[in-house]
């Protein structure tokens, strides 16, 4: 039997004869560790196809390797022809490499047709013969085999075998072999093959010999802008697939179909010139992309709510109220924002309510400068929340509006009747919201804390108000909930308020209590220095496993909310946890720079909460337990 050995691959290939457990473990190693970055796929498609998956990469990453890794020709289709004989072997019920015994299981499982698998070598074995083709239906024949089978396969492990999704999956896969081919014009150049069709270069002017030349000018800039609008027409006519599958699986698919577009992008915006530049995309750019396919899939799963024509009035109201709070919540670029596209409509405008409600409190203690001003703006607050709450039975008798006067706060008018709408819904007490405002007042007059028990009084009301009226939108039975949400509340706001440490002393505030300063010997002044010293380390170490007595006490809310809000829940503890992971990994340096996540793991984190089973034990990002020390009981100021 022909053993390969100059593929990469193949030397940590198990024996041929091998266990299934053995075949399945090499499987997932090569999907893994190889170059594509095959494990984010992984993770957003069901649990249950990860391995069948690897088990469909690693036969195509072998048959690829096979007809493109091998510099001889005739080596090459000699073991393209051993690799077909091995899946002959297979679906003759004995198979023998190591690929084919992982891959036995699945085409078993799946009951998956063996000319798909057999349609890619012909593709391979047809590129060690042919290195140009002639007409634009040439390539599309080759793209027939050398694309759309591994499409194919792609719907018969997710149980879609009709012809209708099997059209739209071969456009989308031949776009994306075609968005390739242009990319990779310098680089097949160099391997001998020339896949722009020779007669689209014909109509613009350009021989073979231009183009193995590598001459650049207008006639190569038009004939690239003919051959990307052809392949873009090729993605439109497949993009209707991505909603005709599991919504799990649809994620994938419209990030396949951008990835390919923007690969047409990068060629355009390099100025077309892909005889001697192959244009890429950065990973900041993917972030952008999986970020895009996912908010899109968030957002289409439950649209944004609308007034229905047939509602009375003052339910239309309510309805553009609402509107206006998911202005105000997308307009802040919070963390909590994008846990809102996680729960069902009605929970997420209940958050929206919420959130600007204690937005437009914040500003009202953040903005301008005269103190009486800031009082007498808070106070007002306090009495149109009173207002709003004692109008809800005109309002939701479809009445009359709520009875707001004409000199309301700035953006009272438009938020308080969804704000109304959500605590009758939700059965919120009133006293969070109050207690709110009383801590948005501590922030006017009380610039330090002597003890731990008085800061925690502070972090109660700003933060801790804010996981006790989630915790009512989320849903919850067992009341041992309010006192997680609470603790999660303190925890947000500690870690805020390590972060920020430096900027509220600026604002000349310290949160952090007097007591631990002086067991530290650290003094106020310490916070402005350009790094942090030894004391203040080890004082925000200290305050920082408060937070994380905290975090690791409040994950059993999890379990406590209903099923439907915990992604939501998920995402906001592990998207803090994080944050707070990230000081400790850079030693609680938090004078420079400010310590943020970036978007690519904001968006990953999304996704986890999207498509992964959640759990207390992975609720926390992990951390180096190596770096913790002793801490006691258990942000920037309101958490978000």
């Amino acid at each position: 039997m022909l053993r390969p050995h100059e593929l990469e691959i193949a030397a940590n290939s198990p024996s041929p004869g091998c266990s299934p457990e053995a075949a399945q473990r090499y499987t997932r190693w090569l999907a893994t560790h190889h170059y594509e970055n095959f494990n984010v796929v992984s993770w957003l498609l069901p649990k249950e196809l990860h391995q069948h998956f690897y088990n469909l990469y690693a036969y195509c990453r072998w048959a690829d390797d096979l007809g493109d890794e091998i510099p001889d020709t005739q080596r090459a289709i000699d073991l393209l022809d051993w690799w077909e004989q091995e899946l002959n072997n297979c679906y003759e019920g004995r198979p023998s490499h190591a690929v084919f015994i992982a891959l036995r299981e699945t085409i078993v499982a799946k009951n998956i047709p063996r000319q798909p698998f057999a349609d890619l070598l012909k593709a391979f074995r047809q590129d060690q013969a042919v290195k140009r083709y002639p007409t634009w239906e040439a390539v599309l024949n080759y793209c027939v085999y050398s694309a759309n089978p591994v499409g194919r396969l792609v719907l018969y492990l997710c149980g879609y075998r009709d012809e209708q999704r099997q059209r739209l999956s071969d456009a989308t896969c031949t776009a994306l072999q075609l968005a390739n081919f242009w990319q990779d014009v310098a680089r097949d150049l160099e391997k001998g093959r020339v896949y722009i069709p020779l007669d689209a270069a014909a109509a613009h002017g350009l021989t073979e010999a231009d183009i193995v030349e590598r001459r650049f000018d207008d006639r190569y800039i038009n004939l690239m802008k003919d051959l990307i609008a052809r392949t873009r027409a090729l993605f439109a006519e497949g993009m209707p697939l991505a909603k005709m599958v599991d919504t799990r699986l649809s994620v994938d698919l419209e990030m396949f179909s951008r990835g390919g577009l923007a690969v047409l992008d990068a060629i355009e915006a390099s100025g077309y010139n892909t005889l001697h530049h192959r244009p890429s995309i950065g990973k900041a750019k993917q972030a952008r992309l999986l970020g895009r396919a996912l908010v899109t899939h968030l957002v289409a799963k439950d649209p944004k709510p609308a007034a229905n024509t047939q509602e009375q009035p003052a339910h239309q109201f309510v309805a553009r109220s609402y509107e206006e709070c998911h202005r105000i919540a997308r307009s802040s670029h919070s963390n909590f924002y994008y846990a809102f596209f996680l729960l069902p409509r009605k929970r997420r405008d209940g958050l929206a309510a919420l959130y600007a409600f204690m937005r437009l409190v914040d500003d009202v203690a953040d903005k301008g400068q005269n103190l009486p001003d800031k009082q007498r703006g808070l106070a007002k607050w306090r009495a149109e929340l009173d207002e709003a709450v004692t109008g809800l039975d005109q309002c939701f008798d479809g009445m009359a509006a709520l009875p707001l006067t004409e000199s309301s706060s700035p953006g009272a008018a438009e938020v308080l009747p969804a704000l109304a709408d959500t605590l009758q819904r939700y059965k919120i007490p009133t006293r969070y919201l109050h207690d709110l405002i009383s801590g948005a007042e501590m922030d006017l007059t009380v610039r330090a804390y002597p003890t731990f028990d008085r800061l925690r009084e502070y972090c109660y009301r700003v933060a801790g108000t804010v996981g006790l009226t989630c915790t009512h939108v989320f849903g919850f039975r067992d009341h041992r909930a309010l006192d997680l949400a609470e603790k999660l509340g303190l925890a947000f706001q500690l870690t805020n308020i390590i972060r920020d440490v430096r900027d509220d002393y600026s604002m000349g505030r310290v949160y952090l209590p007097e007591g631990d300063l002086a067991q530290y010997n650290v003094k106020p002044e310490d916070f402005v220095r350009d790094e942090a010293t030894l004391g203040v380390r080890e004082l925000l170490r200290f305050e920082a496993q408060r937070a994380w007595q905290c975090y690791e006490e409040g994950a059993a809310l999890l379990s406590l909310v209903e099923p439907e809000s915990r992604p939501a829940l998920w995402l906001l503890v592990h998207t803090y946890s994080a944050l707070l992971a990230r000081i400790e990994d850079l030693d609680f340096a938090v004078f420079g720079e400010r310590v943020r996540l970036s978007k690519a793991e904001k968006l990953v984190f999304i996704a986890r909460a999207r498509f992964t089973r959640l759990t207390e034990e992975n609720i926390l990002e992990k951390r180096d337990r190596d770096r913790r020390r002793a801490g006691g009981d258990g942000g920037r100021r309101r958490a978000g």
